[in-house]
């Protein structure tokens, strides 16, 4: 009930970001940091696949920012005119094979060449279509010469938050992921990883856009440039990502 004369409270600033589901431990942090540092503004993140924010977006979805998990998409957000300026690269991305820490496998000693070990009955990736992770994890299976072989195993994520919970709940052996969703439970405690050669797959770099159609594009741009912070690449490092330019 306002009194005679009082003005009416000022609602919420938001801005809504399109987020790769890779990025999500570390995002979190950062949207509570750019919150911290700019009061009455909210950020709220969607996560899930690249490819499928990029189809929303091309259909006028409202999102301000793009972060996705790889250059391609937002490249592609720019061919369209569908960005406002260029897309830059915040994260260098890592993959990693993930297997329960009771696994027997010798992913240390034998690398891929150990996912055809009879004791794994599945293998999760992400969706390669929509999502660049399942994308170069197909692609370090098809250089390691593995894809006929286990393309029978293999199960797919819409994303990798669906392929690291196939991990999580026992229905895959052995999961294609980010380094980043393995750093944090329920995995980190649950498995253990190995690192897959960076040279088995194109580099992981991710970059994001802000959206032409934004609804607060100076929100937007402050906090694309925030992402490319002392504070926020802090958290990135620490959430296994590494940085661009270093």
């Amino acid at each position: 009930m306002l009194f005679p004369g009082a003005a009416p409270a000022a609602e919420p600033r938001s801005v809504a970001v399109a987020v790769a589901a890779n990025l999500k431990p570390a995002f979190e942090e950062i949207a509570a940091r750019f919150q911290a540092a700019h009061p009455g503004v909210e950020v709220r993140a969607t996560y899930g696949a690249s490819g499928t924010f990029f189809a929303q977006i091309a259909n006028g979805a409202p999102f301000d920012l793009f972060l996705s998990a790889d250059a391609e998409f937002p490249a592609r957000v720019v061919a369209q005119g569908l960005a406002e300026g260029k897309a830059f690269t915040y994260a260098i991305g890592k993959l990693v094979v993930w297997v329960p820490k009771d696994s027997r496998v010798d992913l240390q000693g034998k690398g891929l060449q150990a996912l055809a070990d009879p004791s794994i009955e599945r293998v999760a990736i992400a969706n390669p279509e929509v999502a660049p992770y399942g994308r170069a994890a197909r692609t370090a299976l098809e250089r390691a010469g593995l894809l006929p072989a286990l393309q029978a195993r293999i199960v797919t994520g819409q994303s990798v938050a669906q392929a690291a919970q196939f991990a999580g709940s026992g229905s895959a052996q052995a999961a294609f992921l980010p380094l980043s969703l393995t750093l944090v439970p329920p995995l980190s405690a649950a498995g253990r990883t190995w690192a897959v050669p960076a040279t088995s797959h194109e580099p992981i770099e991710q970059a994001g856009v802000v959206l032409r159609g934004a609804r607060q594009p100076a929100l937007a741009r402050e906090l694309a440039t925030f992402l490319r912070s002392e504070a926020a690449r802090g958290v990135l490092l620490r959430n296994g990502y590494a940085l661009p330019g270093e």
